[in-house]
């Protein structure tokens, strides 16, 4: 990834075709899921490379969306990006105030207990319903309820440093 790739924030996939006029099916990493039609244009990637392209038009259908692309008129060009992931770029994302971040602001964060014992590094995350689970790697996997106040005490975005109250032997 170069430093543009690196710029670029991934918000979903798309899934497959649907219908014979170029329509995609993409499966949404935004909340809420509609929330990737606000993005435009998205980047998307074809071959190993990030392409920009245009959302002409997209609504929800069933679980996820279906999305015209400018370009993409038929059922075989939409089979070609099954499986790509979209992206957008940082600045395409609402500002924020100093306090919040964006899940992918804790991506790689290092993880330590309230005594300073080092835990592993945020993986990712996960939604349960009940709430968000930090999935921490280190000597061995850790999935850390996101439960600001009574497991998570700090997030440090700017120092890459996420406290938690939370028993190293678990």
């Amino acid at each position: 990834m170069d430093q543009a790739d690196s710029e670029l924030i991934r918000v979903g996939r798309i899934a497959g075709v649907y219908g014979v006029r170029g329509w995609i099916r993409v499966q949404s990493d935004t909340d809420p899921v509609v929330g990737i039609l606000n993005y435009r244009p998205w980047r998307v990637s074809v071959a190993g490379d990030w392409v920009e392209v245009d959302v002409v038009e997209g609504r929800p259908h069933q679980r996820g969306l279906v999305v015209k692309l400018g370009g993409c008129d038929d059922r075989d060009a939409a089979r070609r990006l099954t499986g790509a992931e979209i992206a957008v770029t940082r600045d395409q994302l609402p500002a924020l105030s100093e306090v919040d971040y964006y899940w992918i602001d804790l991506i790689g964060a290092a993880v330590v207990n309230v005594d300073g014992t080092p835990l592993g590094r945020v993986s990712h995350l996960t939604e349960t319903g009940a709430n968000d689970v930090l999935v921490v790697q280190g000597e061995r996997e850790r999935l850390i309820p996101f439960i600001e106040g009574q497991v998570v005490l700090d997030v440090d975005v700017g120092g890459g440093c996420i406290t938690v109250d939370w028993d190293p032997e678990f």
